[in-house]
């Protein structure tokens, strides 16, 4: 659809229990405000059909453009206007640029003018004035879903196993019981002072152990899930990718739907947008006689960027014939600490754009060993 300078214009300012629907009409210099309760879309959609018919009326129908800032309510409502032919943005809400000069007044008013003015100058060709989301399709969202939900559930088991290890270690025990023999251990153990575990204790670490064993099925249920889901979906472009990538020595099955499923499922130009996206693209400086690159920006896909790097330290362990890990240790040699911290990640960035390439067009990292070899 194209836009003019007759666009209605109209931003949504989306809280808990109300919203704040900002509209600018062709022509105004004054914006209008209306508040909707929130989730009431019926009254939303009156009110941006008002807006049009009010256009029709005066014989110059208008096209009319929406747009709210990323948030806790996800992308549900994009997809219902954009259903009903509204065009509509999602904006990313640390993208817009504020006044830095002193501290700013923060009103759901000011929010939703200043997004009109962002809304304004976007569609009118500035597409540097922010930044807009990809909405993913409702497919590609779903699928995210296993994933992320086992690393919750590993991070739950990796906080019952330290909270376990930390009661024991009051105690003066150093080892954690087995949970195959449970019981058993249990009964044999003493504190470092000679007593019995005290009763209450003891009944606490048996109440971790119960929650444990339930997490850790409960992660085993989203594996067996998981690989059920990629035969069922066999020949799907997406399941190809997911299968293509764990066919590489060191690259597990939950990483290879990680990287697939929030990085290479999108369409990448080049590799700088590919490296920007995740994050790992360097910052440059330059100011007069500077001109150098600063840290990674850090700005992209968080979760695809710790994976990233888990899987460069993976990879120097189980493709140490490769030509990545050959840079790495030629780049570092006998450093520790910071400086291989340092290149770790310059290897990560490395190691994506190898698997993009992989991915997109088969072609398989220098050196690397694929577990059908």
């Amino acid at each position: 659809m194209s836009f003019t300078s007759d666009t209605i214009l109209v931003a949504l300012e989306l809280s808990n229990s109300l919203w704040l629907v900002g509209t600018r009409e062709a022509g105004a210099r004054i914006s209008q405000m209306h508040r909707v309760s929130a989730g009431n879309t019926s009254t939303l959609l009156r009110l941006l059909d008002g807006l049009q018919t009010r256009g029709r009326e005066q014989g110059t129908p208008s096209p009319i453009a929406v747009c709210f800032e990323a948030g806790r309510d996800g992308f549900w409502l994009h997809r219902l206007l954009t259903a009903r032919s509204i065009p509509t943005y999602v904006v990313e809400p640390t993208s817009i640029l504020v006044n830095r000069k002193a501290k700013r007044a923060k009103t759901d008013r000011l929010d939703a003018e200043g997004m009109l003015r962002v809304l304004a100058a976007y569609i009118a060709g500035d597409s540097q004035i922010c930044s807009m989301v990809h909405v993913p399709t409702p497919e590609e969202e779903d699928g995210k879903r296993v994933h992320r939900e086992r690393e919750h559930l590993v991070q739950e088991r990796t906080r019952i196993e330290n909270r376990i290890s930390a009661l024991l270690v009051t105690q003066g025990i150093r080892s954690r019981p087995s949970l195959r023999s449970w019981e058993r251990d249990m009964a044999l153990l003493e504190t470092g002072d000679g007593r019995k575990l005290p009763q209450h204790l003891a009944s606490e670490l048996n109440r971790l152990r119960r929650r444990l064993v339930l997490v850790r099925e409960l992660i085993s249920e989203l594996d067996t899930e998981r690989d059920e889901h990629l035969t069922a979906t066999s020949g799907d472009a997406i399941t190809t990718k997911v299968t293509a990538l764990s066919e590489i020595y060191g690259i597990g099955d939950n990483f290879a739907a990680v990287l697939t499923r929030e990085v290479f499922y999108r369409h990448f130009g080049n590799r700088k947008q590919l490296a920007s996206y995740v994050g790992l693209a360097p910052m440059p400086h330059q100011s007069g006689n500077v001109d150098k690159d600063r840290r990674i920006g850090r700005a992209g896909n968080a979760r695809a960027r710790k994976t990233l790097v888990q899987a460069a330290w993976l990879w120097l362990r189980y493709q140490p014939k490769s030509e990545l890990a050959a840079w790495f240790y030629q780049r570092v040699g006998d450093l520790k600490g910071r400086a291989r911290r340092i290149a770790i990640v310059a290897m990560a960035r490395k190691l994506l754009i190898a698997l993009w390439r992989y991915t997109e067009n088969g072609e398989i990292p220098a050196g690397a060993v694929l577990r059908a070899a």
